[in-house]
């Protein structure tokens, strides 16, 4: 199963995270501290542009056990990221193992994660299909 996602990252997107992780690093904020530490312009949050991968979790009840992260390039704010996530096995207990490729709109690979977690089993499942056909009023993905 292979799952896509694409993204846009904004100067927004990097100050409301930066306040959840409280993580202001000047690299995200400030163009001369981010051009002396040789990037050509502010870049997003590593684990902002990784977070991608939640949207999984939140499509199709994923629940996440472990996660990996390899960053590979700067992303730089206003960058276009798709994440291919590829699930590449899933035993008998519903834990799965997966794959995720993060590459910039040129096709550049900017992040690598490997993921462990626990797909819905059929109990999950029916309440899952009973939620969206009742309209899934938990996903704002789903709704209008």
């Amino acid at each position: 199963m292979i799952f896509t996602f694409t993204r846009t990252f904004t100067k927004r997107d990097v100050e409301v995270f930066g306040d959840i992780t409280r993580d202001y690093n000047p690299v995200h904020y400030e163009e001369r501290f981010a051009q002396v530490k040789g990037f050509s312009g502010l870049i997003c949050h590593g684990l902002l542009v990784g977070s991608m991968i939640c949207e999984l979790g939140g499509q199709i009840g994923w629940l996440a056990s472990g996660m990996e992260f390899q960053f590979l390039r700067p992303i730089y704010i206003s960058e276009t990221i798709t994440c291919r996530v590829t699930i590449k096995e899933i035993d008998e207990r519903n834990f799965a193992r997966a794959e995720g490729i993060f590459t910039k709109q040129d096709g550049q690979r900017v992040l690598k994660a490997t993921l462990t977690g626990f797909i819905p089993g059929t109990r999950e499942r029916k309440v899952l299909s009973k939620m969206m056909a009742e309209g899934d009023s938990t996903n704002k993905l789903r709704q209008g």
